[in-house]
């Protein structure tokens, strides 16, 4: 299985083999886990308690400031690398509200870590995978 930078809506069954390559790799690898539940609060909760954040993420953050923390955390962690794993969020297609907000933040950080010009010279590669929660079925591998 290859770990390629991006943001992709994979099976939950895909899920093992990408911790397992992350690992295999030496990928630093984080979980956000939100039970499902698609609100600010659960996503600020679950970025909170898997992720590296810089500035730290205050009481009452706003949609920037929850990008701005992922993305200066995950580049102070000066890894060429990194995968993000959501196993149980919702199916991407059809999001809307914070949800929908939630997964551009995700593919926001995606993006701009890849950039030279926003790293100074050192861009991070960062892999989003988001599973839906197990209630509905399979979905389809989506890049965004």
């Amino acid at each position: 299985m290859m770990i390629n930078a991006g943001f992709y809506e994979v099976p939950g069954t895909d899920i093992p083999g990408i911790l397992d390559e992350a690992a295999r790799q030496g990928v630093p690898v984080f979980t956000l886990s939100t039970a499902g539940r698609i609100d600010q609060e659960a996503f600020v909760g679950a970025v909170r308690a898997a992720l590296p954040l810089d500035p730290p993420l205050a009481s009452g953050t706003v949609w920037d400031a929850i990008s701005d923390s992922v993305g200066g955390g995950l580049h102070e962690l000066k890894s060429p690398r990194v995968v993000i794993v959501w196993p149980d969020a919702r199916p991407v297609a059809g999001a809307e509200g914070d949800f929908w907000i939630a997964l551009e933040i995700l593919r926001d950080v995606v993006a701009i870590l890849a950039e030279d010009r926003y790293t100074g010279g050192r861009p991070t590669q960062v892999s989003v995978y988001v599973a839906p929660a197990p209630c509905g079925g399979e979905t389809v591998l989506a890049e965004g």
